[in-house]
């Protein structure tokens, strides 16, 4: 089940930290540019984090759905030239900040011009039922538009298509919005079980906005479809990110409750978290239910087939996070405050992976094996021939020059958990190890670092974007165990120029990557 890799390096940056007008980084002209950046940098990979709608504390790791797409994600500008939005709409914004995501309001900005957008389209489907009453102000349908980049057949057959999670995910967010966005067992009783008068009912009075959310997913389908083709042009591979676990509050657990441990009122019997670490000295209590993986396992983890089989229509390569837990997890108490206390519990193993490529063939997975790692975990993960990870911050020493021989690994200088390159060389006993890098400049720091993964015997090194600008611990993406604050960093615009894609272009070129 192995992953082919040949001697490569790449850059992690997720889509939200695109720059972008609009708030927020978007499939656009942002996104496209950024290829051609990695492309002329001689970069073959580009790792990004989950791409699902996020949720609570706007994390891409608690997220709606496992299947989803982000809609925040959506280039308005692609939706302007597609004629479903006007110039003079995209003309005004609210004063987004520069360097940072304000996801409230980017949510409030966006779901505005979405729903105009999505007004315009359906006005379009010949016999869809639409009213002008269903869509409020009805001035719309006097403009031409002209026709969709995608035609109504398209749309239809996406719609199909995705039906095993589509129509389920459309009407849990539209109930969501009406329940005033309480998690699903806080909503009324009979809906919340699914009962089948109440989804009966519910499906005709939320009818435009369930159409609403099944328009978002087709365009961040169509939008995404366009950059990966781009990418592929570009002999750049998309390396996309798959939590282990998933939000309690999503359309999963609201439709298979029965795969996951809650309790008899809904609500999550033991959650996932990981204990004292380099991280926290109380663990991270993520709160995500765990699985009855002897549910799953009575119809060949169908949910978990389904689940790979859709991100691979997105991204070329998966990274497991916290690939661990397939080995052994950490299972908290539910009502415990900390992650303290908990208890190691097998996972279910290359029996899981086995059946995964019965279905699937070879899948290619990269192991996030970071943190409390057993002997069973690399055995695991060497008998399934997946490459593990290791991090540079975690290393310094030992890493400072190259190994003797190849590894199966991918190399970071630090990943999306970790402080900037030079944050964490700024705050820790670093200097007094290496005291010859006391007078450099931060950027001499930061690409002397740099160039030690590169010139390292890993097949693959991949640096995340704050560390090739140089940047300090203000950038970083997230500081795990808390909550606010978190995934909001942004690319300022213009940063990306050539001479850093040239210096790039250099090290990749000098060290065969």
């Amino acid at each position: 089940m192995g992953l082919e890799m040949q001697r490569a390096a790449g850059i992690l940056l997720h889509l939200t930290s695109l720059p972008s007008a609009y708030g927020i980084g978007e499939l656009g002209r942002a996104a496209f540019d950024f290829v051609d950046f990695l492309a002329a940098g001689g970069q073959k990979l580009w790792q990004i984090l989950p791409l699902n709608p996020v949720g609570y504390g706007d994390s891409p790791y608690q997220c709606f759905s496992a299947f989803a797409g982000n809609h925040l994600l959506i280039s308005l500008e692609k939706l302007g030239a597609e004629g479903l939005l006007a110039e003079d709409e995209l003309a005004w914004t609210p004063g987004f900040p520069t360097d940072k995501v304000d996801f409230r309001l980017v949510r409030l900005y966006k779901d505005s011009l979405l729903r105009k957008a999505f007004y315009r389209f359906f006005a379009r489907v010949a016999g869809s039922g639409c009213r002008e009453t269903d869509y409020g102000n009805a001035d719309y349908k006097k403009s031409d538009y002209g026709k969709s980049h995608y035609e109504i057949s398209d749309y239809q057959e996406y719609v199909e298509g995705n039906s095993y999670w589509l129509s389920d995910f459309a009407l849990f967010m539209s109930l969501k919005e009406l329940f005033s966005g309480r998690p699903w067992n806080e909503w009324d009783r009979q809906i919340a079980l699914r009962e089948k008068s109440a989804l009966q009912y519910y499906e005709e009075l939320l009818k435009t906005e369930i159409e609403y959310h099944l328009f978002l997913q087709y365009k961040f389908q169509c939008q995404w479809r366009d950059l990966r083709e781009y990418a592929r042009q570009k002999d750049v591979m998309i390396i996309g990110d798959m939590p282990i676990f998933i939000s309690y509050d999503s359309s999963d657990t609201w439709v298979n409750p029965h795969l996951f441990m809650l309790d008899a009122q809904g609500y999550p019997d033991k959650v996932a978290g990981v204990p004292p670490d380099y991280f926290s000295e109380t663990g991270q209590l993520w709160g995500n239910p765990h699985y009855r993986w002897d549910v799953m396992a009575q119809d060949d983890y169908l949910w978990w087939r389904q689940r790979f089989m859709k991100l691979l229509e997105w991204v070329d390569v998966i990274r497991i996070d916290h690939f661990r837990g397939f080995e052994a997890y950490w299972e908290i108490d539910a009502a415990e405050d900390t992650a303290v206390n908990g208890r190691w519990v097998k996972g279910p193993g290359r029996g899981f992976f086995t059946v995964l490529e019965k279905y699937l063939g070879k899948i290619p997975v990269i192991a996030e094996d970071l943190g409390f790692i057993t002997p069973e975990v690399h055995r695991l993960r060497d008998s399934l021939g997946f490459p593990g990870m290791k991090v540079l911050q975690f290393t310094a020493q030992e890493s400072l020059v190259p190994g003797p021989a190849a590894v199966n690994t991918i190399y970071y200088t630090g990943t999306h958990d970790n402080d900037t390159l030079l944050g964490w060389y700024e705050d820790t006993v670093l200097k007094g190890l290496c005291s010859d890098l006391d007078s450099l400049d931060k950027e001499t720091i930061c690409w002397d670092f740099i160039e030690t993964v590169y010139r390292s015997q890993d097949k693959w090194v991949i640096v995340p974007l704050q560390d090739i600008l140089c940047l300090g611990s203000r950038n970083r993406m997230n500081t795990p165990g808390t909550v606010g604050g978190n995934w909001q960093w942004c690319c300022s615009p213009g940063s990306l120029n050539g001479n850093i894609a040239r210096r790039l272009a250099a090290l990749a070129e000098a060290w065969e990557r």
